[in-house]
């Protein structure tokens, strides 16, 4: 049904519209009427039409002016003028407006119905688009808090690769490239500082997950919050700097005493939430840590990392981000990145140095002890003892400005070439395997989760090493060797289709020929025939 709402003081008019509506569209429409301007205003508010016929000179307030109240609060109208006055202003005001037409006084019966049928299919298009969106609204109900969880889970556990952090910022909506972490603690009391009854607040924090949960997202809007993890809800917020403003940390501490304060209060449970510092976003694991330490250091129920000194503090000049970026590539075997950040880091040691020669001595050794053990611990090479010797006399002799930085660089290559080296290596072998087990097992049955369990590796590392190493997904590549292989077959005599399918290791006829058409474009059958 439509609500169809006519205006004009005009009783003849009135009375046209509603004869030729309810003889056009009878039973689809509801109408009601009004003579003056303020009439139709209080009537639209009252009646909310889909669509309104609208004279532009009544008593009072006119057409245009009623046009612009009702569009206030009511949009989505559909408004028809119908007037008298054929004048250029009016028409001008009524496209601005967005009316849907202007007809003429006086009209045809056409014309009326051309209109509320553009108007009726106007609105149809509403609804569906209405009723569209609260479709994917509702999927989005289902799919979004799955995709919080698994963006929390990956930067906590580290559990991903740059393009998969990348994916969840787009699908996220997150536009920084930084962030901190919220660690929201529960228990059924606070002493001292820790929480009572973990257990119990766990089984009680799942069945009250969700009205928590929104209660935490109301306080900080910008936040992507993470199932619980036992009595923890971790909450990641995102962050335009790599430093958090003094103003915005004491507001969001006070934030979040309002929020211990509601949820203490509506709640049969007490919670705590310990703030970590900003950092890159693939180092919120190192915020989360210093969120959950600074509730440790304090008996507070709310706790910043950078107010409890759980975080080492650095000089104001000093070069953190750069640090940072140096050993997160030696970690990752990224050769080129950490030579740059290496070399970019050896010119700050010696403007900073004041000359003092042994201050930078000690750094470079400093650092390249821990890019070798990072590498270390990337690459599961053996470590061997002496490996080191004559390292303090090399750092002692060599020539400040040249041979010193030489060597940290070449210190760092290596560390990182390791790293990168022994991911190869791993890789290449685990493709070749896998490889030699395609050609061996093609014409049978064979998975990924199969192939998977042969390598050794999990389904996902495997899917996601092979579309790097090789350039097409798993699939894809077994089903091209299948298809090379019957193309073989096919130009060879003694071979039928059925056979050849049976071959390379399908069952089905039907599916090979059409798998086959479709990366060769003609059918097995004539492609024996030679028509190709």
């Amino acid at each position: 049904m439509y609500k169809i709402m006519i205006a004009d003081d005009e009783g003849i008019t009135v009375d046209a519209l509603k004869f030729i509506i309810n003889k056009n569209f009878s039973g689809e429409c509801i109408i009601e009427s009004a003579k003056t301007g303020r009439e139709v205003i209080l009537l639209a508010e009252t009646f909310r039409p889909d669509i309104a016929f609208m004279d532009i000179h009544m008593p009072g307030i006119n057409g245009i002016d009623a046009i612009k109240e009702i569009k206030k609060t009511q949009p989505g109208i559909q408004f028809i003028i119908i007037s008298a006055y054929d004048k250029f202003s009016y028409a001008k005001t009524a496209i601005e407006l967005g009316v849907s037409k202007y007809i003429n006084k006086p009209f045809e019966q056409s014309q009326i119905i051309e209109a509320l049928s553009d108007a009726i299919k106007q609105i149809e298009n509403l609804r569906r688009k209405r009723d569209e969106d609260l479709l994917i609204r509702e999927k989005l109900e289902t799919v979004v808090p799955i995709i919080q969880n698994g963006f929390i889970h990956d930067i906590l556990f580290k559990e991903h690769f740059d393009e998969d952090i990348n994916n969840f910022k787009r699908l996220l909506g997150i536009e920084y490239d930084y962030g901190f972490m919220l660690a929201c603690v529960f228990g059924e009391s606070q002493e001292g500082n820790h929480m009572t009854n973990a257990s119990g607040a766990t089984v009680y924090l799942q069945n009250n997950y969700k009205e928590i949960k929104s209660y935490i997202e109301n306080s900080f809007p910008d936040s992507i919050v993470s199932d619980c993890m036992a009595n923890k809800i971790p909450v990641f917020i995102p962050y335009r700097d790599s430093v958090l403003d003094y103003s915005i940390r004491s507001d969001i501490v006070n934030t979040a005493l309002n929020l211990v304060y509601t949820i203490n209060q509506k709640f049969e449970i007490c919670i705590r939430i310990g703030f970590g510092c900003v950092y890159s976003i693939d180092n919120m694991a190192e915020s989360y840590k210093e969120a959950l330490n600074s509730l440790v250091q304090s008996t507070r129920s709310v706790a910043h990392a950078e107010d409890v000194a759980v975080n080492v503090e650095y000089e104001s000049n000093y070069p953190i981000e750069l640090e940072r970026e140096l050993f997160k590539n030696v970690k990752q075997g990224n050769v080129d990145e950490s030579i740059l950040y290496a070399s970019k880091f050896y010119e700050w040691l010696l403007n900073e140095s004041d000359g003092e020669e042994s201050d930078i001595r000690i750094k470079v050794i400093e650092f390249i002890l821990w890019a070798e053990h990072l590498a270390y611990e990337a690459s599961g090479r053996r470590y061997v003892f002496k490996s080191r010797t004559g390292y303090f006399d090399s750092m002692n002799n060599f020539a400040l400005h040249s041979e010193l930085k030489e060597w940290f660089i070449d210190r760092v290559r290596i560390a990182a070439g390791n790293v990168a080296n022994t991911k190869k290596d791993k890789s290449n072998s685990i493709i070749n395997k896998a490889l030699r087990y395609i050609d061996n097992n093609y014409t049978s049955d064979i998975s990924l989760d199969g192939i998977s369990k042969e390598v050794n590796v999990t389904s996902y590392y495997f899917s996601r090493l092979f579309k790097e190493e090789i350039g097409v997904n798993f699939v894809e590549y077994v089903t091209n060797l299948r298809i090379e292989r019957a193309k073989e077959l096919l130009k060879q005599d003694g071979h039928s289709v059925k056979e050849i399918c049976m071959d390379v290791g399908y069952s089905d006829p039907n599916y090979f020929s059409r798998m086959f058409k479709k990366h060769v474009g003609v059918t097995p059958s004539e492609y024996k025939e030679g028509l190709f």
